[in-house]
């Protein structure tokens, strides 16, 4: 059986300051050594990092690859698929359905705005702030306030 302790005490830093230095002191098996500050200024100060020769490199993305082949039949090929695809994306743009699809989606987007707006202001009235504050209000003009407001967006 291999117990935890078979790989080695445990090793813990404390830290400690005083008026004067600061120390590290490591605590192995219960004994306590103390190091020099110079040590602990090597543990806490920064090094920048140094890529070496290679920071500042582009990279291999940045050069253009060789000029490929054109081949006329592929070049006819992908010209008349443009000219196929240009030709249907007009025929949808005035397609009526489309048309009718955009104008019912400007119609709910007024719509949910608007219900949007009567939730925020129903909610801003039962907590007494924005716009539709019943602050100053008494609580049973308050209460019909607040019921109007519900009736109007078809909550109650």
């Amino acid at each position: 059986m291999v117990s935890s302790a078979s790989f080695g005490p445990t090793c813990h830093t404390c830290l400690s300051t005083s008026r004067s230095t600061v120390t590290a002191a490591t605590v192995t098996g219960g004994r306590s050594d103390k190091y020099p500050s110079a040590s602990m200024t090597l543990l806490l100060s920064s090094y920048p990092a140094h890529a070496g020769i290679l920071s500042g490199f582009p990279g291999i993305e940045s050069v253009p690859g060789p000029e490929l082949p054109k081949i006329d039949s592929l070049t006819r090929f992908n010209e008349e698929n443009q000219k196929r695809y240009a030709e249907n994306d007009a025929r949808f743009r005035e397609s009526p359905l489309l048309k009718e699809l955009l104008e019912r989606s400007k119609l709910n987007k007024e719509k949910n705005r608007q219900a949007i707006q009567d939730k925020y202001c129903i909610r801003g009235a039962e907590w007494g702030v924005g716009d539709c504050s019943a602050e100053g209000m008494t609580q049973q003009e308050r209460e019909e306030f607040i019921m109007a407001l519900k009736k109007k967006a078809g909550i109650e």
